[in-house]
C-alpha cells in the first residue's frame, strides 16, 4: 500500500527506469509529475499505474512512450 502523502516531491519513474519527472500533487485518481528543467512537461497518470514507491522513487507501470502519449497534460 502506497502512502500518497510520501510520495510528494519524490521521483517518479516508469518502466525501464524512465523518468517521469517529480510528483507535484496526488489527486484522488491521478498522480501528476512535472519532468524538465526548462522546457517542462507534465503528467497525469492514473494511480492504478503506480506499481511501488521505495522511499525515494514512486514506480509505474507505464512507458516513456505510453506518458507522452496518454497521460501528457497538453500546455
Amino acid at each position: 500500500m502506497i502512502n500518497w502523502t510520501e510520495v510528494i516531491k519524490k521521483e517518479a519513474r516508469g518502466i525501464n527506469d524512465a523518468d517521469l519527472g517529480e510528483v507535484q500533487e496526488v489527486r484522488q485518481d491521478n498522480v501528476v509529475t512535472k519532468a524538465g528543467v526548462v522546457d517542462k512537461e507534465v503528467y497525469s497518470i492514473p494511480k492504478n499505474l503506480a506499481e511501488r514507491y521505495d522511499g525515494h522513487n514512486l514506480w509505474f507501470k507505464v512507458t516513456k512512450e505510453e506518458a507522452e502519449t496518454l497521460y501528457k497534460i497538453k500546455d
